[in-house]
């Protein structure tokens, strides 16, 4: 497990200066002048434009300041907001909370909807069942997050007053407040990846009792309940594992609107209000958290893949 730990940490390495400079590559390209738009209409004259670049260091050669920015943030300086005059990593560490709750909230919704009917269909391949639990994650499947979102805005806070207005509330005030806030948004946006994750176990898990070993421990007396969750669940937890890792980037893509619809304070609403004022240091710095995230999940994936199964650890 070791050399297996070691193996996938060297890899995250080069993942990450891959990274670095595709997003510093990304915000450079976007057109327009960071320093017209600090300026304002009023003050963006030429003379006045080429001041603020040189302060900010806007006009030195795009390796130089590639350089400077990749070496700095592997110190965690992220630089400074060109709006607010605020670290990028205090920006961030603010909303991070926010945008973590509303990704593993709707990870567990996904992962609990889709292992469910996944079992469900599994071990009923092939039959009335399977047709309808296939039926229904396509359904969930093909509907925006945004809009189901909306429909439970309606229905539970509008309509019956059930869930509460203002959905974020952080867990270090009032736990009890900001779990009830989870619950729609995380339905939400899990729903849709819960269709992935369905599919993955379905197959899975319908292999799994197709198997010699299943027949083999059924002819040995085996409950079939025991078959199901004790054996064929834990053969069926790679491929659900790797169906997982996907939806976490898929989820972390999602919340950004999912923000915008139940008004959380999170990353992807500071992502958004620096993409429309060009404050490129935030705008860096966010997608580069976020890509760090995938990283370190996808990461905790592959050591999971090696405790689960052997076959997978390097020789």
């Amino acid at each position: 497990m070791l050399k297996l730990i070691g193996t996938r940490l060297l890899l995250v390495v080069p993942q990450l200066l891959i990274v670095s400079a595709l997003v510093f590559l990304l915000v450079y390209l976007i057109p327009g002048s960071a320093a017209a738009m600090i300026l304002g209409d009023a003050g963006a004259n030429p003379e006045a434009i080429a001041r603020v670049e040189a302060e900010l260091g806007l006009d030195r050669p795009f390796f130089v300041r590639l350089g400077d920015w990749v070496g700095a943030a592997l110190q965690g300086d992220l630089g400074v907001s060109l709006q607010s005059g605020r670290p990028v990593t205090e920006l961030i560490a603010e909303r991070l909370p926010a945008t973590l709750s509303l990704v593993v909230g709707g990870l567990i919704v996904a992962m609990l909807i889709g292992i469910g009917l996944g079992v469900l269909a599994g071990t009923h391949a092939r039959r009335p069942v399977d047709r309808g639990v296939t039926a229904f994650t396509s359904l969930l499947q093909s509907v925006p997050e945004f809009w189901l979102g909306l429909i439970l805005i309606v229905v539970f806070v509008i309509q019956l007053g059930i869930a509460p207005v203002v959905a974020w509330a952080p867990p270090t005030q009032d736990p009890g407040a900001w779990i009830r806030g989870l619950i729609l948004p995380a339905l939400a946006l899990g729903a849709g990846a819960s269709a992935l994750i369905a599919r993955q176990t379905r197959t899975a898990v319908a292999a799994a009792l197709a198997s010699r070993y299943a027949d083999t421990l059924t002819a040995a007396g085996v409950p079939r309940r025991r078959i199901i969750w004790v054996y064929a669940l834990k053969n069926a937890m790679v491929p659900v594992l790797a169906a997982s890792a996907l939806a976490v980037s898929i989820l972390f893509g999602t919340s950004l609107v999912m923000e915008r619809v139940f008004s959380f304070p999170g990353v992807g609403t500071l992502l958004l209000n620096a993409v429309i004022g060009r404050d490129f240091p935030v705008v860096q710095g966010t997608v580069l958290v976020v890509a760090v995230l995938i990283i370190a999940v996808n990461l905790i994936v592959d050591i999971c893949y090696g405790i689960i199964n052997p076959k997978a650890r390097p020789q």
